[in-house]
């Protein structure tokens, strides 16, 4: 009786995996498919998910979809281990894939604070260690924060563009410019314009209603990875960034 319980709970997980692999939900006849189910298990199970919450149904398209009891739990767990406790697996992963220092920043007035990062495994270490500063207008990070915050127009108009190198965006029609081209590509970089010898690659990190949470990052030194090689890593980093969407509490 024990064996059937939890073989049951593992085919109740596996419909969960399944549906929290499709955006638009599925039908119960494509669910015991997908799972090598017969039907009646599957509607039942989907049933019993239904009444808990775990799953939600929709009478019109016969579809189900995760329900929100699992948004719950999932929250619970983000705010739980916090931003930087949620964020670490996933900067972990992307440095494994990448052999490159993975960062996360969020917004921090004028400034944008290191919330976790997770160094390559060469020996030249990323300065931008967590709760740390940064200026925005120097740093991939911050162009991203810029470019996706509500107030991004007077972000743009009043931030004071010092120079930290003499790569550093000082001009505030260039840097306007840079900003929408950000908006436009969905990602920004950096040149050597916060530190010379090193560049970054940053994509931002959404929540649910599309307001920016905050931003990751790729960064590398110059002398190891040709910028071009960097841009190539772009779909590693956009995928680290709706992980983070879907991981950190809103």
């Amino acid at each position: 009786m024990a064996a059937d319980k939890h073989d049951m709970v593992g085919k109740a997980l596996s419909l969960l995996v399944l549906l929290g692999d499709s955006a638009q939900g599925s039908t119960a006849t494509e669910l015991a498919a997908l799972a090598g189910l017969p039907f009646s298990t599957t509607h039942r199970l989907l049933r019993s998910l239904a009444q808990q919450g775990f799953v939600a149904f929709d009478g019109g398209s016969k579809r189900y979809t995760l329900g929100i009891r699992m948004f719950q739990l999932g929250q619970r767990v983000a705010n739980a281990n916090g931003v930087a406790g949620s964020s670490l697996p996933v900067l972990r992963a992307l440095t494994d894939q990448t052999k490159e220092a993975s960062i996360l920043g969020i917004l921090d007035g004028v400034s944008v604070l290191t919330v976790s990062k997770v160094d390559g495994p060469q020996a030249f270490r990323v300065t931008s260690d967590p709760g740390t500063h940064s200026p925005l207008h120097a740093t991939a990070l911050g162009k991203v924060l810029v470019a996706y915050a509500d107030d991004s127009a007077d972000l743009v108009a009043t931030l004071d563009l010092y120079a930290r190198t003499d790569k550093t965006i000082t001009d505030r029609s260039d840097f306007a410019a840079d900003i929408r081209a950000v908006r436009d590509r969905g990602y920004a970089t950096m040149r050597e314009e916060n530190e010379i010898g090193m560049q970054a690659l940053a994509t931002p990190v959404l929540s649910a209603d599309g307001r920016v949470v905050g931003a990751v990052a790729i960064a590398a030194p110059v002398f190891r990875l040709p910028f071009e090689r960097l841009l190539d890593l772009l779909p590693q980093l956009r995928a680290a960034s709706a992980e983070l969407s879907a991981r950190l509490p809103s």
